[in-house]
């Protein structure tokens, strides 16, 4: 049987029915929701909570997102979201990411949103990644008899009655791609002319100096003390060809690029300013991971600096749902992007609607602007754990870099992540997070310097 043994033994113990539904072996719950065929709906899941006074259960829909301020509001307590790792010791019968939301075989305290116990059945898993179970009401009712119900999810603007938004819906925006603000002017060229074989440094500096506000990013970047021969320079031919390089200036350049004038607010905590803050971090981290696994550093750089491009994009061409996303933001500070925009972007049955985020929209762009193919695969599956496939190496190593800097609580991704296996995936040993922290806090001054004199 296919079932974590704690809850195989609870269930059978009691004479509690159920019915297994065999599935693929999938990476996370996201992906055994799709590989079953049924409605989100259908589906609870569980959200772990802790505090001083210990660990708490959430039961809700997986179609839902927690309040978390309501959760701490009706319980008095300071609930904060368990880790991954914190997770793994309680339910260690368990593969990670697949908690069955069954806290009475673990002995957990479990609050229950009153919409799940509507139900005639349910699914949920059974803490294994090839296997769901599937409950009757009645059982359902014996399993959270002792839960504590209340409204415990968030109803953003609409609430259930807004529809779903499919990728072929946001393919069909992105294809207007006139709507898209711009590169500057002289971008496409000052591109090729930097990955260019032949190409001389000193005449792509010359080009750069056409363009002030080209010219102010790379001055500033030479500046900043990021790299080995950096210093006082005023002169981009200097910064171009003693500094820089061609292919650095190519990465600086395509950032400043594709991000542009989205109208997206500077300050909070989707803003450009944190998003920029971010998109740095990740590519310099990146860029350190890289040679420890084999990977190309220059590519690394550019996967960690673009993978997030989809979330000012959201902000451009959905402003509205980009408001109440960072305001779901604001006040959900433990719950997954994903979740969030899951909640605001709408739910329905198809493949295509768990795919919808902020990581999906940056990889189609990505590809119709036709970068890389480890840029556009890091961008659409950043948000996935356990991925495998094409180019797989440099989306983990976004993800490391990402898990490395939550610690910190620089960026917006607060997925569960496994670092060490991350780490192991990429053939790095557990010590190595030491020396990558260290290269955090030799970046930090540098890159916060970078971020605070970038104009909104």
């Amino acid at each position: 049987m296919a079932l974590a043994a704690k809850l195989e033994h609870y269930l059978t113990e009691r004479g509690l029915a159920f019915r297994e539904v065999a599935i693929e072996p999938a990476p996370n719950l996201d992906a055994a929701v799709i590989a079953s065929g049924r409605s989100q709906h259908d589906f609870v899941q569980a959200t772990l909570l802790l505090d001083i006074d210990g660990v708490v259960m959430a039961v809700h829909r997986f179609d839902s997102t927690l309040d978390l301020p309501a959760v701490q509001q009706l319980t008095g307590r300071r609930l904060q979201p368990l880790t991954a790792r914190q997770s793994r010791r309680i339910f260690e019968d368990c593969e990670p990411g697949f908690v069955p939301p069954v806290g009475c075989a673990y002995c957990v305290p479990v609050l229950v949103d009153e919409d799940v116990m509507d139900a005639e059945s349910v699914l949920l898993s059974g803490g294994r990644n090839d296997a769901l179970i599937e409950l009757d009401r009645e059982t359902l009712k014996i399993l959270l008899a002792d839960a504590f119900r209340a409204r415990l999810v968030i109803h953003g603007q609409g609430g259930d009655d807004r529809g779903g938004l499919t990728l072929d819906e946001i393919a069909s925006k992105l294809r207007d791609i006139y709507r898209l603000p711009p590169m500057p002017a002289l971008a496409p060229q000052i591109l090729t002319m930097a990955t260019t074989d032949g190409a001389v440094a000193e005449d792509l500096a010359e080009i750069i100096e056409l363009d002030p506000s080209l010219t102010a990013q790379i001055l500033r970047y030479a500046r900043s003390g990021l790299f080995e021969r950096s210093g006082q320079t005023s002169s981009v031919r200097h910064a171009v060809t003693g500094i820089l390089g061609k292919h650095r200036v190519a990465h600086i350049v395509q950032g400043s690029a594709l991000v542009g004038d989205f109208s997206v607010p500077r300050d909070g905590i989707l803003g450009m300013q944190s998003f920029w803050s971010h998109a740095l971090y990740c590519a310099f981290l990146s860029q350190r991971i890289a040679p420890r696994c084999g990977a190309d550093r220059d590519m690394a750089y550019l996967c960690g600096l673009l993978h997030n491009f989809g979330l000012p994009l959201l902000g451009y061409l959905f402003p509205s749902e980009f408001e109440e996303l960072s305001r779901l933001r604001e006040a959900n500070p433990g719950a997954s992007m994903k979740s969030l925009e899951k909640q605001v972007f709408g739910h329905g049955d198809d493949e295509d609607l768990l795919a919808v985020g902020h990581g999906a929209i940056g990889g189609l762009l990505h590809r119709f602007w036709q970068l890389p193919e480890p840029v556009i695969k890091a961008a659409g599956m950043h948000q996935y754990q356990g991925y495998t496939g094409e180019h797989e190496t440099y989306v983990r190593i976004v993800q490391l870099a990402n898990g490395l800097l939550k610690a910190r609580g620089i960026g917006d991704e607060f997925n569960e992540d496994n670092v060490p296996v991350l780490l192991g995936s990429l053939g790095l040993r557990q010590d190595a997070v030491y020396d990558f922290e260290n290269e955090i806090d030799s970046l930090s001054p540098d890159l916060d310097a970078l971020t605070s004199s970038r104009p909104s």
